[in-house]
């Protein structure tokens, strides 16, 4: 049997990802695995305990990365695939999670099918691509490609005071593993958006990544009395802020093109009914498939963030979050992917991703590409995320034919 006869068990698949979703599952559906905590430390052993039971050659890193490698017929740089299985709060089964166990079930596909390769073939599971507890999202990769120092992680503080180094230590997954070539790197996700089902497209071929800006603004007034201070004697952070929930909407309207701006978290200080907010903590998600624009939008809600303090008698610091320029992937791979979507008689749409993937780490020491599969609703981060078995086998079975392509 050839390589291009192969279809995964979509059976078998199904059941990780039900396994996986069982850790930290949450009442009336979903999971919360925030990176480091101990959910994620129970979802870490059963995805390794899985790689053990394929005879995989587990690795990991200081940063506690884990890379399961199935040796190939000669020795040299694996072709790689994964994700990641922390998840946001209040998360969802595929988010991540898809990449991981899909490339689990690539490698049990070949192994059942006596299939030998000439390059050994790898799936990776990197260390808090959420951010959802430590930021920067993606550090696991970032540190993999040597983007970011060992060091710098691990003092990284999370969002309760704990630290990144202490937690790994914590839970056991501080590994020793010196960093690792890659041939080339294929990661199947969940779009995360509306278009593939709303345009009834089978497979998102992904060009490339968004950029993206993460800054934290905070906002100085003064508190004073609701009844009795007049309006122009106030210095209401709040309304500093306010005005800025506005106009990132605005200003995403009027740069247009793939624009995309929000304000995603927003607090008033000393939060009262009847008292002016003199602190207000927001901050600017901004992203754009094009860097100059992406720039550009970020000066434009600098200057106005200042002028709005600046009128309304207070003061304003910034501390940025994380900044990514645009990422292009491979066009070699890229093309691999399309055609064996078009192989296998799948609808293809290329496109840009609007969220951030370990994918566009990896683009910086390897060729990548992505594969996505519809969302249904276009929902993500959230307990009711969806896809249909049928586009998960189908995604799976492209990154069979993409993976075993690229390690002949």
């Amino acid at each position: 049997m050839t390589t291009t006869d192969l279809r995964i068990d979509i059976d078998r698949l199904l059941h990780r990802l039900h396994a996986l979703g069982e850790v930290g599952a949450l009442p009336g559906g979903g999971v919360c695995r925030l990176a480091l905590g101990d959910e994620d430390r129970r979802g870490r052993d059963l995805v390794r305990g899985w790689m053990d039971e394929l005879g995989l050659r587990v690795s990991i890193d200081p940063i506690g990365n884990v890379v399961g490698v199935w040796p190939g017929a000669e020795d040299g740089p694996p072709v790689l695939t994964g994700s990641h299985i922390d998840t946001v709060r209040t998360g969802g089964l595929y988010d991540g999670n898809l990449g991981v166990l899909a490339g689990l079930e690539v490698i049990e596909t070949l192994q059942e099918a006596g299939v030998a390769l000439r390059r050994p073939l790898a799936v990776a599971f990197f260390t808090n691509e959420e951010g959802a507890r430590f930021a920067p999202d993606m550090m696991g990769s970032l540190v993999f490609v040597g983007a970011l120092s060992v060091e710098e992680a691990r003092a990284t503080v999370g969002i309760e005071g704990a630290t990144v180094g202490g937690e790994l230590d914590r839970i056991g997954y501080a590994g020793t593993a010196p960093p690792m070539p890659v041939h080339a790197y294929v990661e199947l996700h969940v779009e995360q958006g509306p278009v593939l089902e709303r345009e009834g497209v089978q497979i998102g071929v992904v060009q490339g990544v968004q950029g993206i800006s993460w800054t934290e603004f905070t906002v100085h007034g003064v508190s004073n009395h609701a009844g009795t201070t007049p309006l122009a004697l106030r210095h209401d952070a709040g309304l500093v802020a306010g005005s800025m929930v506005a106009f990132v909407r605005r200003l995403a309207r009027e740069i247009g093109g793939d624009q995309i701006a929000t304000v995603g978290r927003l607090r008033l200080h000393p939060d009262l009914v009847n008292v002016i907010p003199n602190r207000a903590t927001f901050t600017v998600d901004l992203r754009n498939t094009d860097e100059a624009a992406l720039q550009q939008a970020e000066a434009r809600v600098h200057a106005e963030v200042e002028a709005l303090a600046r009128a309304e008698g207070c003061t304003v610091e910034h501390r940025p979050l994380a900044r990514f320029e645009p990422v292009a992937f491979d066009r070699g791979v890229v093309d691999r992917v399309e055609a064996a979507a078009r192989e296998l008689g799948l609808s293809t749409r290329r496109m840009p991703s609007g969220a951030g993937h370990d994918a566009q780490m990896l683009a910086r020491i390897c060729p990548a590409a992505m594969i996505f599969v519809p969302s249904v609703g276009g929902i993500s981060h959230n307990v009711k995320e969806h896809t249909e078995p049928a586009d998960l086998e189908a995604g799976a079975n492209v990154l069979l034919r993409v993976l075993s392509d690229l390690a002949s």
